[in-house]
């Protein structure tokens, strides 16, 4: 393939090391990039072609060939029902993400956005940032619904950046998850890393990030619960992966293990996970300030289903 060739000899601190692992740390990709360019063979040994999963010793020739970065599509303005506006001013907009949603354009997302959506709407976001996310200080992801704030101005996207770096921003999501957690309030501290067989989920790994979830059941019902949900950390799928871990997944969420049946029952075509608040100090005043999401329609009618 065509792209930038890079040749190494592999330093002691990547002895043992899985090739997808160091190829990814070395050289800046994602896992499942670096698993991909191994299975078309652009990762060499000592001149042999290796495996995503093979394990690299001390002072071998490490031959790597990248693929051209692929550049994410700039957003599209175009307006995005349900994207409702919870709070404004110069420095910060809350919106109502609905699902279906992505928080800015990727790589092999054509759908909406809400920074396409603000800019239809006519609201200024902050110039900072990469051109195709300016703005973004935080993600909720599609299948996620919820409050997520956007700066407005520079100093609104200064101040956020660095308060969601140092985890000083409370984000509070309701979930609704198979069985009944034991203990009914909990603490989940776990590392969270790819999946090691499917590029495309999440799963508690050794070698993962850290990651944080604390829960509290607010109502069981007879076959699910609705929990309280308080992130420390920000990972990928964070809730849906502990939950899942400890067996509780989310109710509608069959990537993570969920029962599909349920789901049926109760109307859900997504997982049963909402942020319900965020909690901040205002970028330029200083003040702390809450801003809260309803639920939408589709979670409240499958919670009343459960209740029923």
């Amino acid at each position: 393939m065509s792209g930038d060739f890079r040749r190494m000899v592999i330093p002691d601190t990547f002895e043992g090391m899985r090739v997808d692992a160091a190829v990814a740390k070395i050289f800046g990709i994602s896992r499942s990039v670096a698993a991909e360019i191994s299975a078309a063979g652009d990762v060499l040994v000592d001149g042999n072609s290796v495996t995503k999963s093979d394990r690299l010793r001390e002072g071998v020739v490490l031959e790597v060939t990248l693929p051209e970065p692929k550049t994410p599509p700039m957003p599209k303005e175009e307006i995005v029902e349900g994207l409702d506006i919870l709070y404004e001013d110069r420095d910060v907009i809350a919106v109502n993400k609905p699902v279906g949603v992505a928080a800015h354009p990727t790589v092999g997302w054509e759908g909406p956005t809400v920074v396409g959506g603000l800019a239809a709407a006519g609201y200024r976001i902050s110039t900072s940032g990469p051109p195709e996310r300016q703005g973004i200080v935080q993600r909720l992801d599609v299948g996620t619904s919820g409050v997520m704030v956007v700066a407005a101005s520079e100093l609104g996207y200064s101040v956020l950046k660095r308060a969601f770096k140092e985890r000083t921003v409370t984000k509070t999501y309701h979930a609704v998850v198979q069985g009944l957690p034991d203990p009914i309030v909990g603490t989940i501290d776990a590392p969270i890393g790819r999946h090691p067989s499917s590029g495309w989920k999440f799963a508690v790994t050794s070698d993962g990030k850290a990651a944080v979830t604390h829960y509290e059941v607010l109502e069981a019902f007879r076959e699910a619960s609705l929990i309280e949900v308080h992130l420390e950390t920000g990972r990928t799928h964070q809730i849906r992966v502990h939950m899942s871990a400890i067996g509780h997944p989310c109710v509608g969420d069959p990537m993570y293990g969920s029962d599909p049946n349920l789901a049926k029952r109760v109307g859900l075509d997504r997982q049963w996970l909402h942020a319900v608040r965020l909690g901040f100090n205002h970028p330029r005043t200083g003040d702390f300030m809450e801003v809260e999401s309803p639920y939408p329609d589709d979670l409240a009618n499958a919670l009343k289903e459960m209740r029923g």
